[in-house]
């Protein structure tokens, strides 16, 4: 659970590069030290849902294809994910994005703030639905979805009488972050 919150104002515009520590931690220690506690899927699931004054900036934290790092700017904390899950971050947009290939839980801020959205993901091999369903952007403009590792597929996400459609893929190296869903 996510126990400290700053609430300094920060202008977040878009994913963050990290700067890379001097040491590695220990986790445990490194989660006390920022009031977090939980495994990768619970953080990853709990600073998704924050925006604006409610994201924390002592720290950033990046989703990987397989693990969540998360920094300081002094330790750095890695985290491994589920082997058989990737986690996809969709922010769909109608007038302004920013280019992004791993997610940043910190600092990408999409465009739609809690809005309702329709998406639609299809593993294109077998032609299952892996998700169809509503959801109300965050307050960062992001739906995030955990997914079966190694599926390709397409996202089809619609809002307002607007549609986008992206080919996406779960592998390792893949982008946790979609960006360019441009609804028209």
């Amino acid at each position: 659970m996510v126990t400290a919150v700053l609430s300094a104002s920060v202008l977040l515009a878009g994913c963050s590069t990290q700067t890379s520590p001097s040491t590695s931690a220990d986790a445990g220690t490194f989660l006390e030290q920022h009031g977090l506690s939980g495994d990768a899927v619970t953080l990853i699931n709990e600073l998704e849902k924050l925006g604006g004054e409610d994201r924390p900036t002592q720290f950033t934290a990046s989703v990987r294809p397989d693990e969540l790092l998360l920094s300081d700017g002094r330790d750095e904390v890695s985290m491994p994910l589920p082997d058989d899950q990737f986690y996809l971050s969709i922010a769909p947009y109608a007038e302004k994005t920013h280019d992004c290939y791993f997610h940043s839980l910190t600092t990408c801020q999409g465009e739609l703030t809690e809005q309702d959205v329709h998406v639609k993901i299809v593993d294109k091999e077998t032609g299952d639905a892996l998700a169809d369903e509503t959801q109300v952007t965050n307050p960062n403009g992001f739906v995030g979805f955990w997914l079966p590792k190694d599926v390709d597929g397409t996202i089809s996400v619609s809002h307002a009488d607007r549609t986008a459609q992206k080919e996406f893929s779960t592998k390792d190296g893949d982008a946790t972050c979609m960006t360019t869903l441009k609804l028209a």
